[in-house]
């Protein structure tokens, strides 16, 4: 028998998982529950995890796994919200370039949920010190239909640490949803002075960008409106062992 705040604390973490396949952070979850501070929110982790709906997964930041869910709502939780953004996490093979087929463009999400989505890999993508602009495609990927809302999609290969405790990983697979809008708080592909693509959490400081890592060993960066253009928000992470 979970209590409350342990039930929306694994509801939490599984809304994040499921939306985007990284856990959220101590301070998103301390303040997705209303807690005053990160020790309530330990103490809530080590519970479930003694109970065996969660794991620690050891040396990777702010990495947790949900185990089983409960069998049954607990009375009055059953329209319980939480908020935050969250990217899936699916582990398996990246996929394999095709022969020589001309490459596709990218696709719009199909209305066919029962089948794999194939969306194109646009080369690789900085999370740490900034490369040249997104590449051209590479070979194109599968994911499930579950992974990725409607609209155009693509991937990127992550290349950096500077989104470690956002749960990006040096060598991960990031589904972009290509669009030009994003609000703060978002991990988005921003191009800077249309020569190179970072990703990084969105921040808005007045009328300049700023663009956030989530490594203490990284700067934040902010620039003028004028000299970032946003390309697309993440949406999943695939990751491969």
């Amino acid at each position: 028998m979970l209590t409350r705040k342990q039930y929306e604390l694994l509801m939490f973490i599984h809304e994040r998982l499921k939306e985007a396949g990284v856990p959220p952070s101590f301070d998103e979850m301390k303040e997705a529950l209303d807690l005053k501070s990160k020790s309530g929110i330990h103490r809530l982790i080590t519970a479930l995890e003694e109970r065996g709906f969660i794991r620690r997964l050891p040396h990777r930041a702010r990495a947790l796994e949900i185990i089983r869910m409960p069998e049954s709502v607990a009375p009055g939780l059953a329209g319980a919200r939480t908020r935050g953004f969250a990217p899936s996490v699916i582990e398996g093979s990246l996929g394999k370039p095709p022969a020589a087929a001309p490459l596709p463009q990218p696709q719009a999400v199909s209305e066919d949920r029962t089948v794999a989505i194939e969306i194109p890999v646009m080369g690789r993508i900085a999370a740490g010190t900034p490369i040249s602009a997104i590449q051209t495609q590479s070979h194109t990927i599968h994911v499930p239909p579950e992974m990725v809302a409607r609209g155009e999609h693509f991937a990127l290969e992550v290349r950096g640490d500077s989104m470690i405790e956002a749960g990006i990983l040096d060598g991960d697979t990031v589904i972009i949803r290509r669009t030009d809008a994003a609000d703060t708080g978002d991990i988005v592909v921003a191009l800077i002075d249309d020569d190179e693509a970072t990703l990084k959490r969105l921040r808005r400081k007045g009328a300049s960008i700023a663009l956030e890592a989530a490594n203490p060993a990284y700067e934040t960066r902010i620039f003028g409106p004028d000299r970032v253009r946003i390309q697309g928000r993440l949406v999943g992470l695939i990751r491969q062992y």
